[in-house]
């Protein structure tokens, strides 16, 4: 792909995570299969090589200490774009303010919607869709009984691919340097 699209997201591994990915696989078996993941960096084109912006988010992903997330209300985007999705409450402040100190050097972009925390369940085709796919989401979320937190210890950044195919290039531990001193 020419000129692809980054993004930074933490992968969402535990039980969460499964509700999610097993309730996408029910409202749009089409849909790719993406991991559940918090999106930190929404996809962007970079400003300068990959090696630097990898470099500049290892620099300050060094000093962000692991922080945990609770998620709220299953809620959607509509009319703006057909996505469902899981709001994030307690620490979507933490993710904000690491949003706005990783969007910066290779990783600056003009952001096509305001940034707001959130899980996203899925993105369709249709408001329709969308409506009946917000409504049975939420009657799913309120029957999990499992927890809500997430931690976020570590963030992945990705490269498109092909679209909505995104490839893992790196993993950034939070609160630690990947390189020994």
């Amino acid at each position: 792909m020419v000129n692809p699209r980054y993004a930074l997201v933490a992968y969402v591994r535990n039980a969460v995570g499964e509700f999610v990915e097993g309730l996408r696989r029910e409202l749009h078996p089409d849909c790719p299969h993406l991991p559940a993941h918090l999106t930190i960096l929404p996809p962007r084109r970079l400003h300068g090589s990959e090696l630097a912006a990898l470099e500049s988010l290892e620099e300050i992903c060094s000093r962000v200490r692991p922080f945990e997330v609770e998620l709220g209300d299953v809620e959607s985007f509509i009319p703006a774009t057909p996505t469902v999705f899981i709001r994030v409450g307690d620490g979507s402040r933490r993710m904000r303010d690491l949003h706005d100190q990783l969007s910066q050097d290779a990783l600056a972009a003009a952001e096509e919607w305001p940034y707001m925390p959130h899980l996203t369940i899925i993105k369709i085709t249709s408001q329709d869709l969308a409506h009946q796919a917000e409504i049975i989401a939420r009657d799913r979320w309120a029957q999990f009984g499992g927890g809500r937190h997430i931690p976020v210890t570590e963030l992945t950044f990705v490269r498109e691919r092909e679209e909505n195919q995104w490839i893992d290039l790196a993993g950034l531990p939070l609160g630690r340097s990947l390189v020994k001193g």
